[in-house]
């Protein structure tokens, strides 16, 4: 499946400030801790994708903007960033909302997936590397459960396959919940503690025998399609290995779509960890309430451009909170960040500024403790109310803002 076009970063050592020297440090989801990634001349991330049925609200904007920060923020550091991202373009909500509204599924996820694309486009998040979808990926998911089922990881309930927790003994260490905090996750977000049959309730789906009217793919386990879990659980692992730097996601996601993908993958493959370190961003509210799809409480990125909104202000009011805060969406939210925005736009717009080495110091400084965003864009802010005599100074910031930020100014 293709991506989407990159947009140009700028190299701030061609623009005449010094390489970066911090090391990148995340909180990992894991470990309840921030710590520093390590990764080696190439950093490997993957982070979760749409189910292209309603895209792109601004819960989805501001997870890849977070991962677009990590991605930015490496690259900065000298490393080359292999980035993998998936695209369920298969699953229950998909197919329900296309039974909804009449139209093909494939048509619906194409649709989705385009607008998607566009979306991520005008907010300059860097495209991954690899971008794939569960239906191209089905050949690798049928691997990884034939593999499963070598180690005697998999049973059947109706002709569906599960895959038992008990299998492996490091199962809740991403998520660090207690099994009476898994349980109602578990219901609410895609399991079926409650079906008849099956070992122990929180045992995962990781194939759906094929059911009528749905689509469906042959397999040793019978025609049907895949869970969801493992679906990211062999992506990642065909085109990144083992051990990757970061898996991310938006933090509705560590349980148990990042807890089953790592069990998954640790026991078919024997080696662990499935990645180094699980971060995930925060939730975007309207109305006191999480922005989601079953609320029907969307604020979507594609509504606000046709409104004529500057994609570099919506970018803007994101960075504005720190990656890991739930936080409220306003309109008063997106004003400020069109003013913050035309504020810049008129300081590298003038003839001259304040040295810009302390202020990439500085917006380097803390993007690279856990990306405080927010503190990079106030060390910019108080260059853009000062005066200075550096003739050089409002270009090195632009290419600043744009490499570290992705803000075009």
């Amino acid at each position: 499946m293709r991506s989407w076009p990159a947009s140009d970063v700028p190299s701030l050592t061609d623009a005449g400030l010094p390489a970066a020297a911090r090391r990148l440090s995340l909180y990992d989801t894991g470990t309840a801790e921030v710590r520093p990634t390590e990764p080696g001349e190439t950093a490997r991330m993957y982070v979760c994708g749409i189910t292209p049925y309603d895209a792109t609200h601004l819960g989805h904007a501001n997870t890849y903007l977070t991962f677009d920060l990590v991605n930015r923020v490496w690259r900065d550091l000298g490393h080359e960033v292999h980035y993998v991202q998936n695209v369920t373009d298969v699953d229950d909500p998909l197919l329900e909302r296309a039974q909804q509204t009449g139209e093909d599924w494939r048509e619906l996820a194409e649709r989705e997936i385009q607008l998607f694309r566009d979306d991520m486009t005008a907010l300059r998040i860097l495209p991954p590397e690899r971008y794939v979808g569960a239906v191209e990926a089905i050949p690798l998911i049928v691997e990884m459960i034939e593999k499963l089922r070598g180690r005697d990881a998999t049973y059947e309930v109706d002709g569906d396959v599960y895959f038992p927790i008990t299998a492996d003994p490091a199962f809740g260490q991403v998520s660090r919940l207690a099994r009476e905090q898994m349980a109602p996750l578990f219901a609410e977000r895609g399991g079926d503690p409650d079906r008849p049959g099956k070992r122990d309730p929180l045992d995962a789906l990781v194939w759906m025998a094929r059911r009528p009217g749905e689509p469906g793919w042959e397999s040793p386990f019978g025609e049907g399609r895949p869970g969801w879990h493992v679906e990211c659980s062999a992506i990642s692992i065909e085109y990144l290995g083992m051990g990757f730097d970061v898996e991310g996601g938006g933090s509705d996601l560590a349980f148990p779509h990042h807890e089953m993908g790592a069990s998954h993958a640790q026991v078919a493959t024997g080696e662990r960890p499935h990645a180094r370190a699980y971060v995930h961003a925060g939730m975007v509210g309207l109305d006191g309430e999480k922005m989601s799809k079953s609320r029907g409480n969307l604020v979507f990125v594609s509504k606000l451009r046709e409104a004529g909104v500057d994609p570099m202000a919506v970018r803007l009011a994101l960075l504005s909170h720190h990656y890991r805060s739930d936080w409220e969406w306003t309109d008063a939210e997106l004003r400020g960040a069109g003013t913050r925005l035309g504020r810049w736009r008129a300081a590298v717009a003038r003839p001259s500024g304040p040295p810009a080495g302390p202020v990439a110091d500085t917006v380097r400084e803390r993007l690279a403790d856990d990306l405080d965003a927010p503190a990079a864009l106030a060390a910019i802010d108080a260059w853009a109310a000062a005066d200075g005599a550096d003739a050089s100074s409002p270009a090195q910031v632009r290419a600043l803002a744009d490499a570290l930020l992705g803000i075009a100014l």
